[in-house]
């Protein structure tokens, strides 16, 4: 396998650090940035962070009306109408924004879903692989005039930890011929959004573009579980209700059989956004793209049979299974990248 390079730096911030805390000191006055899904969760801190530092925040959400209420208290926040799992409506929101002639410093690929039983979008293709890849493929394809323009935009691919689950399943990307397991199939959608930060990278560093891939964190009160049928929801819920995120932390770490009462598990909202934000605006990043991010660093490369809860796997940084991810996005979608 070829592997990118992918090892942690001397970061000045941590798993415990906020979006807040990453952007201070940082000046986005006059820059633009999207933030996909940045009305709920950790979109919206990430939004909330971009905005406090000074940057025009573009909000694409496919529902308008809840969009519109979460960021009517955030300044220089503009949302429009986007259906990832739609290439029209990819298309139409594009041609939208290039039509603004504005530079796009700043994309964050942040809507996803989670566990849905299973959809198809209107090419067949199965719904998280079209939504959490396929969408933002053709949406960063479609904006790419914009973050050229820039002059040295960031793309961010937010992946996750269920990249260590599985990679890509080539042999039946779209569950035709196999039966559906939405957890595999979530699993290929965050590798494929690692491997495309790994592929984009290389392709558009020549265009002063650097792309990275994210794991935000466990962050128990976000919606994007909603499908999962936990049957501890309810227990869940009452410690998510009080934020009781350091006891629940607390008891994971025993039953790990780690002793630290601050075990990097569960994150609040503020802590899984920060991460994402960091890889937007950090100079600590200048020079640097294609790997794969978690708790405000490089994550570490570990060998595909790890029983860590952190660190990136081979597949998902395989730089070889990056180029074919792309071609074969390119055959699904129809859409190819102008560089």
């Amino acid at each position: 396998m070829h592997m990118t390079n992918q090892q942690p730096i001397h970061s000045k911030f941590t798993y415990k650090s906020s979006a807040e805390d990453v952007v201070k000191g940082i000046d986005l006055t006059g820059k633009v940035a999207m933030v996909t899904g940045g009305y709920s969760g950790v979109g919206l801190e990430t939004v909330k962070a971009l905005s406090s530092a000074g940057a025009t925040v573009i909000v694409p959400a496919r529902r308008m009306d809840i969009a519109q209420e979460a960021v009517t208290n955030i300044a220089r926040v503009e949302v429009g109408t986007l259906d990832l799992m739609d290439p029209a409506s990819i298309d139409t929101y594009a041609g939208n924004f290039l039509r603004s002639n504005r530079p796009l410093h700043i994309l964050i690929n942040n809507a996803g879903i989670m566990y849905p039983p299973l959809q198809r979008d209107s090419r067949g293709h199965e719904s998280q692989f079209s939504t959490n890849h396929l969408g933002h493929f053709q949406l960063t394809a479609r904006l790419l005039p914009a973050l050229k323009k820039a002059e040295g935009a960031r793309i961010i691919a937010v992946s996750s930890r269920a990249q260590r689950e599985g990679g890509i399943i080539w042999n039946d990307v779209d569950f035709a011929h196999t039966a559906y397991n939405p957890r595999l199939a979530y699993a290929q959608s965050k590798t494929a959004n690692s491997l495309f930060a790994v592929e984009l990278d290389r392709l558009a560093k020549s265009c002063g573009i650097r792309a990275f891939a994210v794991h935000p964190g466990l962050v128990p009160t976000t919606g994007i579980g909603r499908y999962s049928g936990n049957s501890r929801g309810n227990g869940l819920n009452i410690i998510n209700t009080f934020n009781l995120l350091r006891i629940r932390n607390f008891i994971t770490a025993a039953k790990a059989g780690f002793k630290r009462a601050d075990y990097d598990y569960y994150k609040t909202i503020a802590q899984g956004a920060s991460t994402q934000t960091w890889a937007a605006t950090s100079p600590e990043l200048n020079g640097k793209g294609g790997v794969f991010l978690e708790d405000n660093n490089m994550a570490a490369a570990v060998p595909a049979d790890s029983t860590s809860r952190f660190g990136v796997r081979p597949w998902a940084i395989d730089k070889e299974q990056a180029k074919r991810l792309w071609t074969l996005s390119e055959e699904m979608t129809g859409v190819t990248f102008e560089f």
